[in-house]
């Protein structure tokens, strides 16, 4: 993720020997390496308490995907139940988009399905009511 300029960081309520027990035994079988970001433990769930993921009934947490910008705000975050998986491509997509907007302190906004290199938007009063005329679904194909 060096690439992107982000840091990842991987938390569950797991102890640190599952951790080591499923790079062992499971990642090392999907990547070439190790876990490649920090994993850190939350066994009692403070963490998960914080972003609202933890289930204080079975004890465990949501599977939750936040992105915090450098001044520690939240921009986006995903949560989803355990059996349905994360697209690593539309998360580097989403960071892509935060990034930009940051970069252009506003002055550039991605519409809805927006990919790096695509057509983004200037927000203006003009703009209001005619976004039609500025991109259309057709953009997220191009």
């Amino acid at each position: 993720m060096q690439k992107l300029g982000i840091e990842v960081i991987s938390i569950s309520v797991d102890s640190v020997f599952v951790h080591k027990m499923w790079n062992e035994y499971e990642l090392s079988k999907m990547v070439n390496g190790n876990i490649p970001f920090p994993m850190g433990s939350d066994q009692d769930g403070t963490v998960g308490k914080k972003y609202g993921i933890y289930d204080e009934d079975s004890g465990v947490e949501t599977r939750g995907r936040f992105i915090i910008d450098p001044d520690g705000i939240v921009q986006g975050f995903e949560v989803l139940t355990p059996p349905v998986g994360r697209n690593i491509n539309e998360i580097i997509r989403q960071i892509k988009a935060f990034q930009l907007v940051r970069e252009s302190k506003g002055s550039e906004v991605t519409p809805a399905g927006w990919k790096p290199g695509k057509t983004t938007l200037k927000p203006n009063p003009e703009l209001v009511g005619n976004v039609w005329k500025e991109w259309t679904v057709d953009e997220v194909d191009k």
